[in-house]
Order: structure tokens, then C-alpha cells, then sequence
């Protein structure tokens, strides 16, 4: 929902003179792409500016030196008059800086473009026929009058990419590539970025991309993939959930499916499911878990048995197709 113009959002931000930035907890190149962005053009218009975040950046997402400036608390003895939420589809997505942006007394921005967005902020410019919140950031800062320099480019870009799986996903629109090709003569290394996301791992993540791959099973006469990522597996292989990014994008290559998911083992009993479609509406179905998202692509968190999950999701996934 949005309920103020691209020049309101503008004026707010250019208004302000202490700024603090949150996105959601376990972020994101969209998250930390375009919160960092609006960081350093909120600076190099002569503001103080700082990007929060609960979770460190994982080290896949840490190829830009803005990357590793984010915060994990806020900063002490200083007193914004605006706070502004970017990529977070729930307040509570923010985590621990949630409850500092509900009780704020300065004006509070929410700018997202999760269909599952209720609006939480004063102001919220929320757009969610864009394929990230990286395509909508540099609309933000050209209607406040701010250059778009390379380090900022570079930081669009990321989230352009990642969000669009590499301009592979369905939502990918003519003014996802027209704002790519505004990027890319500001001086994106879309090709460097690409590169370091999408092609470039660890042995040890193809070690574990192998073994998930090689457990995934089908269910709904094979229009349902599920990948399962145990703690185990992380374990043996020496890596993090970080490196499990992009995994969930695999079976949608595979004729026939139309749904994949990806379980993610947190904790005992306890797994993080990112879901991808076709055309069914995983949004509903992630709701249906206390999560959300976009239609084609969402999320949640589920609590039970493995088989038990395995079992509700897949229910939830049929009544969607």
C-alpha cells in the first residue's frame, strides 16, 4: 500500500537531518543494497545517516566496502528525526530496531515493494509491482535531487540482481531493465556484481549444494519441489546459511515443477522455508505460516516435525494450484 506520493517521500527525506536506516534481519542484497544506497546519498547531502541492521551482512553479500559499515545497534548519543524502514514487508522484519521504530516520535518512512506490506510507517511509498526495492530507490533519490554516484550504482545493482534472481524471475518488468540501464551508466559493475553472486562459490558450498540437490523430493505429481538443508549438512560442509542463497531458484528449471520450496533447519524442530513459483500464489501459502512476500516468491518460518511440515506445506501448496 502506499499512501503518499514519490515527491511526499522526497520532502521527508530532505527535511531531515539525522537519519537512521533499518532493514530486515538476515538481509539481503535488496535489503542492504538499497539501505546503504539511501545512506550515502542522505550523507553526501550533508546529513548524518547510519544503516541498521540486526544481522551482520553475510560474507557472500560483503563485495562492497559500503557493505561492511552497517550497524548491528544503535548508535549511542545520537537522535534522529527521521527513521526509515527499506525492504522490510513487517515492522517485525526490522527485529530488534522494531520496537525503537514503533515508539519513535519523529516522522517514520517504509519504503518496500512486498505485496504483503500493510503500511506501518507515517509515510509509506510502497510499490509492489517492482521487482525489488533497489528499482524503486533510484526514483527516491532522483526526486530529492541526488546524484547517483558509482558506490551507489554499485550498491542499486546488487539488489537489482539478486531480488531478480539475474533478471530471471517472472516480475522482472521493461522498468526493471530501463533502471538497470540508468545504473549501469552511473557505472554498476553489473557484470563484476553478477559474477560474485551468482557463479563465483566455495568448495565447500558446492560440496553442500550437491547433497541438498541430491535430496530433494516431489510431491503433487511432480509439480512440488522441496530441498532440505539440515544443520548437519552445514556442518559437514563448513558453511553457513548464507551459502544456501539462490538454492530455491534450482527446481523451477526442471519441467514440470511449478512450486519449489527450500526448508531451512534453524533449530530443532524448527525450519525456514523460502518458497518460489511459477504462477502459484506462494505469497498465500507462506501466509498461511505467519510469513509472506510476493506472490512468485515468499517466505516463513515453520515449527514440528520434519514430515509433519513437509506435510502442511504441501497441503498449502495445492490449494494454490
Amino acid at each position: 500500500m502506499t499512501d503518499c506520493t514519490l515527491a511526499e517521500v522526497a520532502a521527508v527525506l530532505k527535511n531531515a537531518n539525522t537519519v537512521f536506516i533499518a532493514c530486515h534481519v538476515r538481509p539481503d542484497g535488496d535489503a542492504i543494497g538499497s539501505g546503504l544506497a539511501l545512506c550515502l546519498a542522505l550523507k553526501k547531502a550533508g546529513k548524518q545517516a547510519y544503516m541498521l541492521c540486526e544481522d551482520e551482512p553475510p560474507a557472500r553479500l560483503q563485495i562492497l566496502p559500503a557493505i561492511k559499515t552497517s550497524l548491528t545497534a544503535v548508535p549511542q548519543g545520537v537522535s534522529p528525526d527521521l527513521f526509515v524502514a527499506v525492504d522490510s514487508a513487517e515492522l517485525n522484519r526490522i527485529g530488534v530496531f522494531s520496537q525503537y521504530f514503533q515508539s519513535f516520535k519523529g516522522n517514520t518512512l517504509n519504503i518496500d515493494h512486498h505485496v504483503s506490506n500493510p503500511g506501518y510507517a507515517k509515510y509509506n511509498y510502497v510499490l509492489p509491482e517492482s521487482t525489488a526495492t533497489c528499482e524503486i530507490m533510484p526514483e527516491v533519490l532522483k526526486a530529492a535531487g541526488w546524484e547517483i554516484d558509482r558506490e551507489m550504482a554499485d550498491l542499486l545493482a546488487l539488489g537489482l540482481l539478486t531480488d531478480s534472481g539475474n533478471f530471471t524471475h517472472n516480475d522482472v518488468s521493461a522498468k526493471t531493465f530501463s533502471v538497470a540501464a540508468e545504473l549501469k551508466e552511473c557505472g554498476a559493475d553489473f557484470g563484476g556484481i553478477g559474477y560474485q553472486m551468482f557463479t563465483r562459490q566455495t568448495k565447500g558450498r558446492a560440496l553442500l549444494y550437491s547433497r541438498v540437490l541430491g535430496g530433494m523430493r516431489f510431491a503433487l505429481e511432480d509439480k512440488l519441489a522441496i530441498l532440505t538443508v539440515s544443520k548437519k549438512d552445514l556442518e559437514e560442509t563448513g558453511t553457513d546459511k548464507s551459502q544456501t542463497e539462490g538454492f530455491v531458484d534450482f527446481p523451477l528449471s526442471i519441467d514440470g515443477v511449478e512450486v519449489a520450496i527450500s526448508l531451512l533447519e534453524v533449530n530443532r524442530m524448527q525450519y525456514k522455508a523460502s518458497l518460489r513459483s511459477k504462477r502459484a500464489d506462494v505469497n498465500a501459502v507462506a501466509a498461511k505460516f505467519g510469513g509472506g512476500g510476493h506472490v512468485l516468491a515468499s517466505g516463513c518460518m515453520l515449527f514440528g516435525e520434519y514430515e509433519e511440515i513437509i506435510e502442511r506445506l504441501t497441503f498449502a501448496v495445492y490449494q494454490q494450484l
